[in-house]
């Protein structure tokens, strides 16, 4: 009868797991398998609300118990099955995708789960470790990243080495582009000013990784392309070399440094570091020295006898600026200036367009040209992008937008869009931002407090310190409408009953729903 109920048990748990393991290896492909993630927003979700941490609780509990009451384990298969409660299992804005790799991490995931119920068997508690199991899923699906990773490197190494040698027959101008933030902007813009006068190629959408700049390259990169646009991004130290070990740079770009994955680097300066891999070898490298920590940057580089090329929003002695002109701006060469009255589009960066005119320049574009093309910048995708609802409102998407820069950016774009009306800002908040999120999330909510009339606040994972920054405001004499939703959809209902002609609404970042 006791081995019945054991084999029962386990056979429960078995199923938990599989069940369970839907849940996290979604997480994991939203974090682009990277080991340690999964048990990480594990942690975030095991601890929200009231009803999470007491299932977590009553599970742990019923499986220690299992150890001498087999049958206590059933409690905490039902609690791995159905919980963290939010968290769902296909999800509805990141849809779990069997991919190939997908299906390699499962794999390997499913074989860790199998040694785990052996070592049970061989201990003789095969139904409590059995039960247990499924609370450790997470732990197993961060397993098999770390063990898939050298096995995903050696399958991408044939389209790599194919995008290898088309660049080597295509030979076109790399400029590769790499920034905390505007990376994606400045890459845009080149392509929008460079374009008119040489044959671009860009890394579409944010092909910035190993396996995403390869894929652009082999299927992107044509005969006659005479420039080629190559964001590239970063999670940790080696990733940027790799890529210009194969995709080696003329011109290097770093447009800003900032907190943007601080949770992964642990210091800004260590991003400096990582970034700076994009400029081994490049015969020209531009930087925007607006930002501290790339004007040290600059200045160590030329004492190490190399002249990176400066660009600014504010310093006309820079190689390019663009300066604000009351409601136009100013572009200065070599502080000389070559254009005046100079109108960017909403969302448009002054020190993303310099860098982009300082790489026109580089590419020996003469700077009428460049200059004549200002006017038909556009904004990246999902970056400030300025609209009209139904109800008459204007909207301002920023959802791809997630450093605090672009952030306090985009609540002054708002204020001006708005002069009379209301404004509204709606926002999850930032992440990744490490030790540093809440201070963050909390300084920028009471900031924008201070101009906005209502603010929308998405989710949990920030809800705390944006709302302790807009009660911090409140108390200061800066009372502002809080609203707190759980999905995003909420708040577009919210936006939608509230807001009409004359208001204007800033959607600052938007986090998928693995996110609590």
């Amino acid at each position: 009868m006791t081995a019945f109920v054991n084999y029962g048990v386990l056979t429960l748990a078995v199923v938990a797991m599989a069940v369970a393991s839907l849940r996290w290896l979604r997480v994991a492909q939203r974090e682009h398998y990277l080991g340690g993630s999964v048990s990480r927003f594990a942690w975030r979700w095991w601890r929200l609300g009231v009803v999470n941490p007491v299932g977590l609780l009553v599970a742990v509990v019923a499986g220690v118990l299992a150890f001498r009451w087999p049958l206590a384990g059933v409690l905490t298969v039902v609690v791995v099955v159905l919980a963290p409660r939010g968290l769902s299992l296909r999800g509805r804005t990141s849809k779990l995708a069997w991919t190939r790799r997908l299906r390699t991490l499962a794999a390997v995931s499913g074989v860790v789960m199998v040694v785990w119920i052996m070592f049970g068997l061989v201990v003789g508690h095969v139904a409590a470790l059995g039960v247990l199991g499924g609370l450790l899923v997470p732990a197993f699906v961060d397993l098999a990243c770390w063990r898939t990773a050298p096995l995903e490197h050696r399958l991408g190494q044939y389209y790599v080495t194919e995008a290898r040698d088309r660049l080597d027959r295509v030979a076109p101008v790399v400029v590769a582009v790499t920034g905390s933030y505007g990376k994606t902007s400045t890459k845009g813009h080149v392509a929008q000013l460079v374009g008119g006068s040489r044959n671009v190629v860009v890394t579409p959408a944010s092909f910035n990784n190993r396996a995403g700049l390869a894929r652009a390259v082999n299927e992107h990169l044509a005969d006659g392309t005479e420039v080629f646009v190559a964001e590239m991004g970063t999670y940790g130290p080696g990733e940027i070399a790799d890529l210009c070990s194969w995709c080696p740079p003329k011109i290097s770009v770093i447009t800003a440094i900032g907190p943007v994955h601080l949770e992964r680097f642990g210091t800004e300066d260590r991003i400096v570091e990582a970034k700076s891999e994009i400029l081994k070898g490049a015969e020209t490298i531009i930087l925007n020295v607006d930002n501290p920590h790339l004007a040290r940057l600059a200045g160590r580089l030329a004492t190490e006898g190399k002249a990176p090329v400066a660009v600014s929003a504010t310093d006309s002695g820079a190689s390019v600026c663009v300066r604000a002109d009351g409601d136009a701006h100013v572009v200065l060469v070599d502080g000389v200036e070559v254009a005046r009255d100079v109108h960017l589009p909403s969302g448009v960066q002054p020190t993303n367009v310099a860098c982009a005119l300082a790489v026109g320049r580089a590419l020996g574009v003469d700077v009428a040209a460049l200059v004549g093309r200002l006017g038909d910048l556009g904004a990246a995708s999902h970056r400030l992008e300025a609209s009209t609802s139904a109800t008459g409102a204007t909207i301002l998407d920023d959802t791809y937008n997630s450093n605090p820069a672009g952030a306090a950016s985009g609540v002054s774009v708002l204020t001006a869009s708005a002069p009379t009306g209301r404004r509204a800002v709606v926002s999850p908040g930032m992440v990744e931002l490490g030790s540093r999120q809440f201070e963050e999330n909390r300084r920028w909510a009471a900031d924008s407090a201070r101009v906005v009339s209502d603010f929308v606040v998405v989710g949990h994972t920030n809800r705390r310190a944006l709302v302790s920054g807009l009660e911090e405001a409140g108390a200061a004499g800066s009372p502002v409408n809080v609203v707190k939703v759980d999905r995003r959809e909420q708040a577009v209902d919210w936006v939608r009953k509230n807001l009409g002609p004359g208001d204007a609404v800033l959607y600052e970042n938007d986090l998928p729903d693995h996110y609590p």
